[in-house]
């Protein structure tokens, strides 16, 4: 799978676009004034920024640990698991940091830790970061029936498969009980050539033996006898030619 089709590419462009305007609004925050409106604006905004993006890279944690599980189900492998959970660890700096920096920002202006803690309670309850949220979710939700839908295909292939496997079984048995009949009838036939050969040879010999003794017989009889036994022969065929054809 492309990093263009990856729900992980795709998610984790999301947040680094919230990394990039976190930082922004970090360097104005550095560049306003301590006790002015602006600075407790941007205040709020980065803390509820760092509460969202956080709660995202937790979400993607969890992917990478359902990944972990089986690689191969998803396409990727050890390598790239270890890219990505050094990359969650880097964002998860990067915005430890900037919340570790204006945390103490608000404890230096006086606000004080419980303030501070407050200021986010109540940031996670306003509107444009509650959507921020729920947007988040959707994004993380998506993922997850993305990864559903992979494990889904993949049973569903791995059942044809087996489905497969099976009827190719049954045709070469197929075949291999048809290859056997073949044999045993090619033997049959091999068996039935070898007597027919055998008799065809005992014909023969019987049959030279006759010829043998018919010579010998037509040299002793004379030019009378040779006569009477051809009208008796001739007789006999005509016999034999009346009793198989209209008997």
């Amino acid at each position: 799978m492309s990093s263009a089709q990856d729900p992980f590419y795709i998610v984790r462009e999301e947040i680094q676009e919230s990394i990039d305007k976190l930082q922004s609004s970090y360097r104005q925050w550095e560049n306003s004034p301590g006790d002015g409106a602006e600075h407790v604006h941007l205040t709020k905004e980065l803390l509820a920024s760092c509460e969202s993006i956080e709660w995202q890279v937790d979400e993607l944690d969890k992917t990478i640990s359902v990944a972990s599980r089986d690689p191969s189900w998803y396409g990727i492998d050890e390598v790239e698991l270890e890219k990505r959970r050094r990359w969650t660890s880097t964002a998860r700096t990067q915005v430890g940091n900037v919340k570790k920096t204006v945390v103490v920002g608000l404890d230096l202006n006086g606000f004080g830790t419980t303030s501070a803690s407050g200021m986010r309670r109540e940031l996670m309850r306003m509107p444009n970061n509650h959507q921020t949220d729920r947007s988040n979710q959707y994004a993380i939700q998506d993922n997850d029936d993305f990864i559903q839908s992979e494990s889904d295909r993949q049973m569903l292939l791995i059942k044809q498969q087996d489905e497969d496997l099976d009827e190719l079984s049954e045709s070469v048995e197929r075949i291999g009980g048809i290859g056997i009949t073949i044999h045993d009838e090619l033997l049959a036939q091999e068996k039935i050539i070898d007597d027919l050969g055998t008799e065809m040879d005992s014909t023969s010999n019987r049959l030279d033996f006759v010829q043998k003794k018919v010579a010998m017989v037509m040299k002793k009889a004379s030019a009378k006898g040779q006569i009477m036994m051809i009208c008796f022969l001739l007789a006999l065929f005509i016999i034999l030619f009346v009793l198989v054809f209209f008997t």
